[in-house]
């Protein structure tokens, strides 16, 4: 079946943009590809924030002289060339550059030292600058970064620059959106078959949509503001084939804790993770996502998902820029290693402190005593996270045990939580339901304590507790204080452990 997924050409009325883009060095796997690639393509303008297409223009003399992955194709063509291998250093041309608030200031003058005190960057509109993870504070060292972040992108006109000015009701900032990796999402700013590169080691999370994401340092921030290019090292590629139906009580979140307790957290160090089978077919776009933010956990260097109709539908109302989405060669593509799962043999899982592959059955931790759950962060604070957790709470129908703090990633996810109905609840929302059995009412949205930050962070961990918590690292400090003990685990298993106390396997609820 995965390799359905890599034949599979989208339908020209879902590739909006303004032109096509050409791929002569890089012949489709099927013959139908290149007849949809010269029909014409719609103008229809779905978003009106949406980045501009970043029109590029591949090497044409002759065709790829040897199969490729994804990752290799889009690397190929991002840096003009017919063909690349693992190994290869290349000059990749960015097509976003996300910069978040923690690290814009630095990037700003080094920027500014390297390339001139006047100097301007290489293009305003391919530039993302979201303030998201020390927002909610009165650490006015952390308003100084949003400031900071504000005069530069004003001084250089940036386009996208998702501000925010009144700390005491987020709703009263219409630019505001929340954590950069979904926010980037809901934007239109992820799209197939693009190079993205962010401040943050998590902005692997686009690769959900068949791009090329990974996080980078400030140095290499700055030099892309300059010239629009950064030097890559071709990594190779591992394949994860994840087939069998998804069990009820299972969630992305599970299936990555899997991965990286299989092949440790330097398993996949600078290896792309490219991810198919059955099983990721089923998924949704924002499980996709949290399978690709942890792929840093593995030591990787980017995950990627094969688009397909699901990736095509939800973009469909998010960007009207052209992209053209490319797929590893059946067959051919040169993977370094491949691991098979059966996914419908695996159980609820959580990692236990104080590394994200320290991999345990959740029902082999039922003995151990919590202090508190959180459920936020880019990983595990989506809209989709909350209706997991919405519905363990349905099912079980009695009160948390333990203070169950609730963090949506951004606006849009706050807003869905007061507006969407949880299927089978009767018409109630997920607010609703989380109200009713005293969970904390959702809070601005944000990182918040996901990384600690300044003490008064919303959910922070200032005393040695332990807390069940759907975010994506777990070590000593990570939450706050250095002595706390974290337990990565899916909305439903957070969910099920505020009901008891305890460490829970959500079976205990869900069947």
């Amino acid at each position: 079946m995965a390799s359905l997924v890599w034949a599979f050409t989208p339908p020209t009325s879902l590739i909006n943009g303004k032109k096509e883009l050409s791929l002569s060095c890089f012949p489709s796997s099927s013959s139908t590809v290149e007849k949809k690639r010269k029909e014409t393509i719609s103008k229809k303008i779905v978003s009106v924030a949406a980045p501009q297409q970043y029109e590029r223009k591949p090497s044409t003399t002759g065709s790829a002289k040897n199969p490729m992955t994804m990752t290799e194709k889009i690397l190929a063509r991002a840096s003009e060339k017919c063909d690349v291998k693992p190994g290869d250093n290349v000059w990749v041309n960015a097509d976003v550059l996300m910069i978040n608030d923690i690290t814009c200031p630095g990037i700003a003058a080094t920027f500014k030292k390297e390339f001139g005190p006047n100097a301007k960057v290489w293009d305003r509109e391919k530039i993302v600058i979201i303030p998201d993870h020390y927002i909610f504070t009165n650490d006015e060292r952390a308003h100084r970064n949003v400031d900071t972040a504000r005069n530069f992108s004003l001084e250089q006109n940036i386009k996208y620059f998702y501000d925010i000015t009144d700390r005491s009701n987020f709703r009263a900032n219409p630019d505001y959106k929340g954590v950069c990796h979904i926010a980037l999402a809901q934007e239109g700013h992820c799209r197939p078959g693009e190079v993205l590169f962010g401040t943050d080691s998590h902005t692997t999370s686009a690769g959900a949509f068949g791009q090329f994401a990974t996080g980078i340092g400030n140095t290499d921030a700055a030099f892309i503001l300059g010239t629009g290019k950064l030097l890559i090292k071709v990594p190779p590629t591992l394949r994860f084939v994840l087939n069998g139906e998804m069990p009820s009580y299972l969630l992305a979140k599970d299936l990555i804790l899997h991965i990286i307790g299989e092949i440790s957290m330097s398993g996949a160090t600078y290896k792309a993770m490219e991810f198919v089978g059955t099983t990721i077919e089923s998924l949704s776009v924002e499980e996709r996502m949290t399978i690709c933010n942890m792929v840093i956990e593995a030591g990787g260097k980017n995950g990627v998902v094969p688009a397909d109709e699901t990736t095509y539908k939800y973009l469909e109302d998010k960007t009207s820029a052209g992209y053209e989405p490319v797929y590893s060669d059946r067959k051919q593509g040169k993977f370094v290693g491949e691991y098979k799962f059966d996914v419908s043999k695996l159980e609820p899982l959580v990692a236990k402190p104080h590394c994200p592959d320290n991999r345990a059955l959740a029902r082999d931790c039922r003995d151990v005593k919590i202090d508190r759950v959180y459920i936020g962060s880019c990983t595990g604070g989506k809209t989709e996270d909350f209706m997991a957790a919405a519905r363990v709470f349905l099912a079980a129908g009695k009160g948390v045990k333990v203070p169950t703090f609730l963090v949506p990633a951004t606006q849009k996810v706050w807003m869905d939580l007061y507006t969407l109905e949880v299927p089978g609840s009767g018409g109630k929302t997920c607010s609703q339901i989380f109200e009713e059995v005293g969970c904390d009412a959702p809070a601005s949205p944000s990182c918040a304590a996901c990384m600690g930050g300044p003490r008064d962070t919303y959910g922070r961990l200032n005393e040695p507790q332990a807390c069940v918590s759907t975010t994506n690292r777990n070590f000593p400090g990570r939450m706050g204080h250095k002595e706390g003990q974290i337990y990565l685990a899916s909305p439903y298993t957070a969910a099920a452990s505020a009901l008891t106390g305890f460490v829970t396997d959500p079976r205990e609820f869900l069947q």
